[in-house]
C-alpha cells in the first residue's frame, strides 16, 4: 500500500471511530445554548485546529442568517500571526483563559480542539468548568486530561497528528452542517 492509499485508510478509519452520540450531545447542547443566548467559544491552536474552529464558528453564524434563533459564536485565537511581537501570549499556557476572562460567563460554552492534549486549551476548559460553563473536547491520540475535563469528549481514534485533524474538521462539519441544513427554529 503506498502512502496516500495508507492515509486515506486511516481517515476512512479515524471517521468510522467517531461516536456518533456524543456529535449528537454537541448539538444538542449548542441548540439549547442558543436557546438561552448564551455564548461557545472555540478554542484550537494548530493550523488545522484553527481550521476546525473557524469551519464551525462559520457554519453556525451563517445558520443564524435570517432567523429570530442566533447564535453568540466566536473562535478564539492563539496570537499565532503575532508571533514576532507577542511570543509569550502566543505560545503561553494561558493565552486562551487570558481571552476567556474578558468575555465568558456561567453557563456558556467553551469547546476544545485539541489532538495532542494541548496544554493552553486544557487550561482554557479548566478555567471554564471552574466558572460554571459547559465543556466540549475535540480530542485525539488519547483523550487524556482534555477529555477527562470535558462534559462531551467526542474522541478520535488515532495517533496520526494528520488523521486526527483531518477528522476534527469532519466533526465540525457535521455540528455546522446540521444546523445549515436540518435546524429551523
Amino acid at each position: 500500500m503506498n502512502f496516500p492509499q495508507r492515509y486515506k485508510a486511516d481517515v476512512v478509519s479515524a471517521v468510522e471511530s467517531i461516536d456518533i452520540d456524543e456529535v449528537v450531545d454537541v448539538i444538542e447542547l449548542f441548540k439549547q445554548t442558543r436557546t438561552r443566548g448564551r455564548n461557545i467559544f472555540i478554542c484550537a491552536n494548530t493550523h488545522s485546529g484553527c481550521t476546525a474552529s473557524r469551519v464551525v464558528s462559520d457554519l453556525m453564524t451563517r445558520a443564524s442568517f435570517g432567523r429570530p434563533a442566533r447564535f453568540r459564536v466566536l473562535a478564539l485565537h492563539n496570537g499565532q500571526p503575532e508571533v514576532d511581537a507577542e511570543p509569550e501570549f502566543a505560545h503561553g499556557d494561558h493565552c486562551f483563559v487570558e481571552q476567556l476572562k474578558s468575555f465568558v460567563q456561567p453557563n456558556d460554552v467553551v469547546m476544545g480542539i485539541s489532538a495532542s492534549g494541548s496544554t493552553a486549551i486544557v487550561n482554557a476548559l479548566d478555567y471554564g468548568a471552574r466558572i460554571g460553563c459547559k465543556t466540549v473536547a475535540l480530542t485525539g491520540s488519547e483523550a487524556g486530561r482534555l477529555g477527562a475535563l470535558a462534559d462531551i469528549t467526542v474522541h478520535v481514534a488515532s495517533t496520526h497528528l494528520g488523521t486526527v485533524e483531518d477528522t476534527h474538521v469532519i466533526i465540525c462539519h457535521m455540528i455546522g452542517s446540521y444546523f445549515l441544513e436540518f435546524d429551523n427554529p
